[in-house]
């Protein structure tokens, strides 16, 4: 008599299940950790740019009155650090060292200067001119030589670098840059050198001209 066959299951338990996921999630983290450490493996993936960008369109021309007198060149070593209430910095969190270089220019607007600001007397040899105060321009961050030191992600964080390309990664790190480096501007003496270069700068002009005597002052 022939034995009854007994069909084995062959369904993974739930245990093993979870540990297989697991081992799913290491694999694709440590797998981006070694594509990061080695960029040479992502050329494997076939990976191209292109840039299928349209001409630039101007949208507008504005005249410009002001005298760029000085140029300040800044540098700041920005420390961000991001962390998530209830979860371990390996999970979720970030930390970013970015080297932000950048200029802010000093210029004196030669626009709002009146007619009553310029004295000048019956021979043409004296002038007295009334400037307004030297201001600053908005800071501009130099991508040549700003550049990320070390990035440190959590896993999470990772694993969300792994299936997007976030353009904007860098983002939080650049305005801070940016934010700190028109901080210093403003507590150097970048304003005072710009009127200092203006006024050698008329008295020049000005005595090219045959005026042999050019007082500048400044006001609010």
């Amino acid at each position: 008599m022939t034995a009854p066959i007994r069909r084995v299951s062959t369904r993974m338990p739930g245990w093993a299940k979870v540990v297989s996921a697991v081992v799913l999630v290491l694999v694709v983290f440590f797998a981006g950790i070694r594509l990061s450490v080695l960029p040479g493996l992502k050329d494997l993936f076939g990976t191209e740019t292109h840039d299928r960008s349209g001409p630039a369109l101007l949208e507008s021309i504005q005249d410009i009155s002001r005298y760029d007198a000085a140029s300040g060149n800044f540098q700041i070593v920005v420390d961000l650090e991001k962390d998530t209430k209830y979860l371990p910095d390996a999970i979720r969190g970030s930390r970013t060292l970015y080297v932000g270089a950048g200029t802010v220019d000093a210029y004196v607007d030669l626009g709002k200067v009146g007619k009553n600001d310029v004295t000048v007397n019956d021979d043409r040899t004296s002038a007295t001119l009334q400037l307004p105060h030297a201001q600053l321009g908005k800071a501009a961050l130099d991508a040549d030589r700003s550049y990320a030191v070390s990035k440190q992600r959590g896993l999470l964080d990772r694993l969300g670098d792994l299936f997007s390309d976030n353009p904007n990664s860098e983002q939080a790190v650049q305005k801070l840059a940016v934010r700190h480096i028109s901080q210093a501007a403003k507590d150097s003496e970048l304003t005072k050198r710009a009127e200092t270069n203006t006024t050698t700068m008329l008295k020049g002009l000005l005595g090219s001209l045959g005026f042999k005597k050019v007082e500048v002052s400044y006001g609010t």
